[in-house]
């Protein structure tokens, strides 16, 4: 039951800090089911890593992800949040808008700065507008309808929610928001007992091809450790950060994360972190990085310093499956991108964002955009679905 009524009065406040809203009011939003100590469904937007993120310097002065955290109130009480950014560029959003800031700056406009409903640098799929159970539909409403208004009375050009559920998309769109849908790789767990039991569901070709795989990355001298919580010590962070460094400048330039984020994290954040390191000669040469959820494992980064065949796919991916399998997670995801995951069980799956354009005219032809996209996406799903390396099903099992 939804107890936000009429005669009450909803206040929304802006912080540009996190430090001003309680870690427990805001976990009473982000992830009230962890309150029973167990994991949060969705580990990023937790107060511990939206925090990390803003103490350790990767948003905030300088990096184009200025905080503006939304608050709404009734009676003294938090009902909802949402970790809302103004941002100077498009850069670490992974649903991308570069060509529509392009046309929009073509056509006269200033489309910079923009504000974005988001965890930064993060292609993960989880409630973005994040209400106190039993307020739902009143906190939804009046976040979203602070941003929108905070947009409007700043002339800035556009509002977007990134990453959000579906059923969030929908309920934007019903209020005019564009509903975007984009795509990932996303593995899903059948309830299998052991790798093997994966690659039994798998066609004969690919399950031989993923065997190979695995004996060859597995030849690489050395030895591949997970590692969680306690596990997890400083000496790890520091080869992860070389690891990330170089991976970083390869894609994006320069890494979005600071140093100062991963010694943030080795204090607040191990219990939420699977570390896959690669060992050979006592020297860490690869690994990758992923953060648990309540039911789905969320691959992020990865790098090496010596490069060996299939080693990337075994720490980024089968180590990922062997994980989500011994601990019961429904899913794995493998972070933006990639057509390369689908041969290895990673099938494609609707992302979803939701866009508010203050200009009519331009609102319109991004309407006009969203639809062919859209079509264009679906199809996109159904080819490559149909191209997935599972068995087919023979007549007797489809009966």
């Amino acid at each position: 039951m939804d107890d936000g009524r009429a005669d009450r009065t909803i206040s929304i406040t802006m912080y540009q800090s996190l430090g001003d809203i309680a870690p427990e009011a805001w976990d009473a939003c982000a992830c009230p089911e962890a309150a029973d100590g167990g994991r949060p469904h969705d580990p990023f937007t937790t107060h511990r890593f939206l925090y990390a993120l803003e103490q350790s310097g990767s948003v905030g002065p300088g990096t184009g992800w200025d905080p503006r955290y939304l608050a709404a109130e009734i009676d003294g009480m938090l009902i909802g949040v949402a970790p809302l950014y103004a941002k100077g560029h498009s850069q670490g959003e992974y649903i991308f808008d570069h060509n529509w800031a392009h046309a929009y700056e073509r056509a006269g406009g200033r489309y910079y700065p923009k504000l974005q409903i988001a965890v930064p640098f993060t292609p993960a799929t989880g409630r973005r507008l994040l209400c106190r159970p039993g307020f739902e539909t009143t906190a939804f409403g009046a976040l979203l309808q602070g941003a929108v208004q905070l947009g409007a009375e700043n002339q800035l050009s556009s509002l977007h929610v990134t990453f959000c559920t579906e059923a969030e998309a929908r309920a934007g769109a019903e209020i005019g928001l564009h509903h975007r849908i984009t795509q990932q790789y996303h593995w899903k767990n059948r309830g299998y007992a052991s790798f093997e039991e994966f690659l039994a569901s798998l066609s004969s070709r690919k399950r031989k091809t993923l065997r190979k795989e695995r004996r060859q990355a597995q030849d690489f001298g050395g030895r591949i450790h997970q590692l969680t919580g306690a596990a997890i010590r400083p000496e790890h962070w520091e080869a992860f950060w070389t690891f990330y460094q170089d991976t970083g400048a390869r894609k994006w330039g320069s890494p979005y994360l600071t140093r100062a984020f991963f010694e943030i994290a080795h204090e607040t954040l191990r219990d939420d972190i699977l570390l896959v390191m690669a060992e050979r000669d006592g020297a860490y040469v690869a690994g990758a990085l992923n953060v648990i959820g309540r039911e789905a494992l969320f691959g992020r980064y990865w790098g090496c310093t010596e490069h060996h065949p299939c080693l990337h796919f075994e720490a980024c991916y089968y180590q990922a499956i062997d994980f989500a399998i011994a601990h019961g997670l429904a899913s794995v995801e493998a972070g933006a991108q990639g057509e390369h995951k689908l041969a290895r069980g990673y099938m494609p799956t609707e992302t979803h964002s939701l866009h508010w354009i203050a200009d009519e005219g331009f609102s319109e032809a991004i309407a006009n955009y969203l639809a062919a996209e859209r079509r264009a996406v679906e199809e996109d799903i159904e080819v490559l679905t149909a191209y997935g390396p599972f068995r087919k099903a023979q007549p007797e099992e489809q009966e």
